[in-house]
């Protein structure tokens, strides 16, 4: 049986020095600051074993986008054809869900430095989950 609906809750949210989309790269490889993970409290013991140059992948709420959008010009640019979010990274769909690549700097209780991310000032992050290799034990 599918459910109609799922409660989620933040873990979370990030400090960045972007504040609005309009700042903010699209992708983290187009210039994104790096930016700071604060985590609440009732999460701290699954931090524990994070360490600096771990790559993780970060689950966030893109919780300014626009849900009721399906196609979209890819890069905002109208001159290409309109294309469905399912294809595309764009964070306006249906639920806006965040997926960023990123690299751990350092660890400090709560907050995590970390490389490279897009994601702007005050995103609810939902999750972070290690970068699995070939020979990875985790």
């Amino acid at each position: 049986m599918i459910r109609d609906s799922y409660t989620v809750r933040p873990i979370g949210r990030v400090e960045s020095v972007l504040v609005d989309r309009r700042s903010a790269p699209r992708q983290a490889d187009e210039g994104a600051p790096d930016a700071w993970l604060v985590f609440a409290e009732e999460v701290r013991a699954g931090l524990g074993d994070l360490r600096a140059g771990d790559e993780a992948v970060l689950l966030t709420w893109l919780d300014r986008a626009a849900r009721d959008v399906l196609t979209v010009h890819p890069r905002g640019e109208r001159e290409r054809p309109a294309t469905g979010v399912f294809s595309t990274r764009s964070p306006d769909r249906p639920n806006p869900i965040g997926l960023h690549r990123i690299v751990i700097v350092r660890v400090e209780g709560l907050r995590v430095h970390v490389r490279n991310l897009e994601a702007i000032d005050g995103t609810p992050i939902l999750d972070l989950k290690p970068v699995l290799g070939p020979t990875s034990e985790r």
